[in-house]
Parts: structure tokens; C-alpha cells; sequence
């Protein structure tokens, strides 16, 4: 019997544990001694504790996670996103130990995790990649030579990086060796590797990433574009589809850019072509994120296929059941991150309980969760709450589907991301489709919470005042001794029958 122990936590986990249960296979979930009441937990099928807090004891300890998925007779593992989604070791790991792997081989988690092999594979097999040098730890100054030779501005990146971690920008030569010296320091800290490398800085880019589904019978097609241009700290926020910058001629070759690079690697599962786009109708191969990422349901509204369910499907020998000439985009989407951070305090992270929940719903409104009222917001992991996606005929339908999703959005406890996307949704550059990866920092510096909304205490004090007003609660009208209404004055005014 297929039973699937899902390697991660929140928003991410839920999703799949739906996807598992749509296909009628039982979900396994590991969690930390802090996520013991999460949301993912509560709805699995059965959750094993795999360590403390930290998650180097816990969603990071290889041999947890292992023993985890022993424990519970689990056949298959599914990373998500994160932690150990694109750790080859472990992808290898589940392998040996007699598992299926929900996602590549680790050859080509590998292979891509390395951003120096993969530019050098991707030069290989004619796919663009922005100019730059290749080198090592022991060779910065042969580096630094290299990109004597590259026009500033430059980037120095690291080799094994993401999310903004070992990189720097470098706006003239002579302070090539420091940033190189310490994005090297950064990237050894941040990923046990300090390979770093230097690339020409696109200036003004967007950023633009392919979807793409391959098998094990050598199929494979792209599912278009995203347009995640909309980022902070390097990390999305907002992601779309189509992307406002892409003719079909671009939008033909950049899908088929996508595929050759999936081919070149031998790749299996879900991916994502990462391409940075220049103003001047260029494209240069970024990096390959070698699982299923956050903004994947946008594309699962246009495109009406279910990547996860795929990614399960795929790893159970099934052949695509379509080809590219089948594929097609319908209408527009849009996703928001839902994080608990403070916008107007450089996007800190925000802590807390939530003590009030109110959750948008409707004809092509999405809410992809993993939190609920009386959840505590832990300060050990990845802040993002939620995923709102909405799907219409076209942008500015969306955009506006989402204003009114996100006007209906009530998180009370923790600040939230909420109002600083509602003001940038609104914005005029955003509504004319002029998203560029300097985005926030061009138009949102200094956001301040214009809203006039009373603070969440005054709000939370309000509604618990209306819930004390309520018959049937403690000081109310006709409640219990414990304070919660009676079964009758839940249900109305009904009367028991006499069965005549």
C-alpha cells in the first residue's frame, strides 16, 4: 500500500496532505516539539515528533526524518519546499533506505544546487546565462582577475546559495576582493560550501520562471511563466502569470529554454527554470529550483493541472498524459504571501497567537493555509502563514478579485503582510504591469500603515466584547455554567418532536 510521510511543516505540508487525500493514500507528518499543535498535524492521517525546536534536531536531521518514515510504513517521501527539498544527501538517503523519492534524482538536485556547474551546464547545452566567471574557494583571486573583464555593476553569489544568502553587490572593481572575501565567509557559514562566483548585475530586471513536469519515459514540456519580480530581502511576495513582459514569440522560447535545461539534467518530477529578463528582450538562465515551489498554484489555475498530484503520479511510473501542444494558458492569476512580519519594520518577523481568523472565500479565490484561530506563531521557522491566489479572465480583474480577497483577510494577534500588499496592489506602477525586482525598494521605501485600522489589541478587546454580549456566554444571557451555549440556543428555536 502507497503511503506518503511528508518532510515539512506548515502551509506547504497542508497542501499536500489534500492532494494525498484526494488520491485516497494515507498522509504521514513529521513535526518539532514546537509545531506538536499545527495545523498540518492535526489533519494528517498520523505525525511523528522528530525533535526539538531547532530544525537542525529536527525538519533538517536527516536520520529523524528516516527513521520517521520507518516507523510509520511510509513507501514514498515528499520534501515540499525547504529544509531538505534540495538536499541530494537525503533525496540519496530515501533511495538507499527503500523509499521513493517525491522529486528528482539526486544527480540533478545536485547538478543544479551547484550554480557553477549548472551555468556551465547550461553554456553547454545553448541555454543563456548571464556573463560571469566560475572558480573556487582557493581560487578568488583568479576570480577576481575573471571579472576584471565584466562592466560593473556586478553580483558576487554564492555557489550553493539562495534566498539572498553569500551575495553582494559590487558597483566598482575595487571592492571586488572584500565582497569576495565575504560572501565567501557567508556562504561557508549559511551552507557549508563558500564557493563563490561573479556575474554581470541585469540591471532592472524581472524575474521569470518557467514550470516544468518531466517522467520517466523522457517527456517533458514547460507550463509557461511566472512573474515573481515583486520580491524583498530577495524573497517573493507577490507572483503572477502571464507576465506582462513576454510576447509569444519570447514566451516560445523561453518555454523551450526551460525544457532543453530539464533535459540536459536528466530530470524527473516538478522543476522550475529560473530566468532572469532584461529590458532589452533578453533572458538568462538564473538557477533550477529542484522542487515544487511556493507560487505553484498560480499555474494550477491557469493551466487546470495539479503539480503535486503529478509529482506523486510521475514518481508512481505514470506517463504525462498530454504534450506541449496540449498545454494552454487560461485567464490570469495572481498569488500573495501572507507572512507574519512587520512591513513598515523592514519586513521583521512577527510572532504571536492568533486570536482571530477570518478567511476570504469565493468563485476563484484560493486560500492554501497552514494556520487557524488559536494557532501560536512560532519564531523557529520560515514566517509565511498562507498563499492567496486568485484566478479571473484577465490581470486587472485579478487584480482587483484579490484587493477585495485581501480587504476580506482578518488575522488578528500578529501583524501580517496584508495591508502592505493591498497599498501595493494599488500601486500605479503594479496596475500598468511595470514590475521589476527593484520594485519595493523604488515605490514601497518607507511604507508606513496609512490605513487608519485600529491596533489588533483594541480590535481583539472588541470582538471579545461582542462575544461577551452574546446570550449563552459567561456574563451573558441564559448561558452554561461553563460559559458556551446550550445544543438548543446553538441550533435556533427548534423543538424535540414527540415522534406523532
Amino acid at each position: 500500500m502507497t503511503k506518503i510521510l511528508i518532510a515539512n511543516r506548515g502551509e506547504i505540508a497542508v497542501r499536500i496532505i489534500h492532494a494525498c487525500r484526494e488520491m485516497e493514500i494515507p498522509a504521514v507528518v513529521v513535526y518539532s516539539e514546537a509545531d506538536r499543535e499545527s495545523l498540518h498535524v492535526h489533519l494528517a492521517d498520523e505525525a511523528v515528533c522528530i525533535g526539538p525546536p531547532s530544525p537542525l534536531e529536527s525538519y533538517l536531521n536527516i536520520d529523524a526524518v528516516i527513521e520517521a518514515a520507518k516507523s510509520s510504513g511510509a513507501t514514498m517521501v515528499h520534501p515540499g519546499y525547504g529544509f531538505l527539498a534540495e538536499n541530494a544527501a537525503f533525496a540519496e538517503r530515501c533511495v538507499a533506505e527503500g523509499f521513493v523519492f517525491l522529486g528528482p534524482p539526486a544527480e540533478a538536485i545536485r547538478a543544479m544546487g551547484d550554480k557553477v556547474t549548472s551555468r556551465t551546464m547550461m553554456q553547454a547545452a545553448g541555454v543563456p546565462v548571464v556573463p560571469g566567471t566560475q572558480g573556487s574557494i582557493e581560487e578568488l583571486d583568479r576570480v577576481a582577475k575573471e571579472a576584471e573583464s565584466i562592466e560593473p555593476p556586478l553580483f558576487v553569489k554564492a555557489a550553493a546559495g539562495g534566498g539572498g544568502k553569500g551575495m553582494r553587490l559590487v558597483t566598482e572593481h575595487g571592492q571586488l576582493r572584500a565582497e569576495l572575501e565575504s560572501a565567501t565567509r557567508e556562504a561557508a557559514a549559511a551552507f557549508g560550501d563558500g564557493t563563490v562566483y561573479v556575474e554581470k548585475c541585469v540591471e532592472q530586471p524581472r524575474h521569470i520562471e518557467f514550470q516544468v513536469l518531466a517522467d520517466n519515459h523522457g517527456n517533458v514540456v514547460h507550463l509557461f511563466e511566472r512573474e515573481c519580480s515583486i520580491q524583498r530581502r530577495h524573497q517573493k511576495l507577490i507572483e503572477e502569470t502571464p507576465s506582462t513582459a513576454l510576447s509569444p514569440e519570447i514566451r516560445h522560447k523561453m518555454g523551450e529554454a526551460a525544457v532543453t535545461a530539464a533535459l540536459t539534467v536528466g530530470y524527473r518530477s516538478a522543476g522550475t527554470i529560473e530566468f532572469l529578463f532584461d529590458k532589452d528582450g533578453s533572458f538568462y538562465f538564473l538557477e533550477m529550483n529542484t522542487r515544487i515551489q511556493v507560487e505553484h498554484p498560480v499555474t494550477e489555475f491557469t493551466t487546470g493541472i495539479d503539480l503535486v498530484k503529478w509529482q506523486i503520479r510521475i514518481a508512481q511510473g505514470e506517463e504525462l498524459s498530454f504534450q506541449q501542444e496540449d498545454l494552454a494558458q487560461r485567464g490570469h492569476s495572481i498569488e500573495c504571501r501572507i507572512y507574519a512580519e512587520d512591513a513598515a519594520n523592514n519586513f521583521m518577523p512577527s510572532s504571536g497567537r492568533i486570536h482571530m481568523l477570518k478567511e476570504p472565500y469565493g468563485p476563484g479565490v484560493r486560500n492554501d493555509s497552514g494556520i487557524y484561530e488559536g494557532y501560536e506563531i512560532s519564531t523557529y521557522y520560515d514566517p509565511i502563514l498562507a498563499k492567496l491566489v486568485v484566478h479571473d479572465e484577465n490581470r486587472e480583474l485579478a487584480r482587483k478579485k484579490m484587493l477585495t480577497a485581501l480587504e476580506n483577510y482578518v488575522i488578528l494577534g500578529t501583524r501580517t503582510s496584508i495591508t502592505f500588499l493591498r497599498d501595493l496592489l494599488c500601486h500605479e506602477a503594479f496596475i500598468k504591469g511595470d514590475t521589476y525586482t527593484d520594485f519595493i525598494a523604488k515605490y514601497m521605501d518607507g511604507w508606513k500603515d496609512d490605513s487608519g485600522a485600529p491596533p489588533d489589541d483594541v480590535l481583539i478587546a472588541a470582538a471579545l466584547a461582542e462575544l461577551h454580549r452574546k446570550p449563552g456566554v459567561a456574563g451573558g444571557a441564559a448561558g452554561t455554567q461553563a460559559g458556551m451555549p446550550t445544543p438548543w440556543q446553538t441550533v435556533g428555536s427548534w423543538q424535540v418532536g414527540t415522534g406523532r
